[in-house]
């Protein structure tokens, strides 16, 4: 174990990754596929229109992407404050 100080910073960053990660994720999916909908319809992707690719899949890839990179960032962050196994 670490001491508090240690605690405390790897918590704060912790709840900064998932803040920034859940904005990520509200931008796509709420964004791309609710209010940018109608510029995005103007391109086409896979035969579909962009904003409705991203409202149907998109927010689905993107938040299993988050998922990785969330493991990847907390990993390191792990590693750095010493709760690696």
């Amino acid at each position: 174990m670490t001491n508090r100080p240690n605690a405390i910073a790897y918590w704060r960053a912790n709840i900064k990754y998932v803040l920034i990660l859940l904005a990520i994720w509200f931008v796509v999916s709420y964004g791309a596929g609710i209010l940018f909908k109608d510029e995005l319809n103007t391109i086409k992707f896979g035969g579909f229109k962009l904003g409705f690719w991203f409202a149907q899949q998109g927010s689905m890839y993107v938040f299993v992407t988050l998922i990785f990179v969330y493991v990847k960032l907390m990993n390191n962050l792990d590693k750095k404050y010493g709760y690696d196994e």
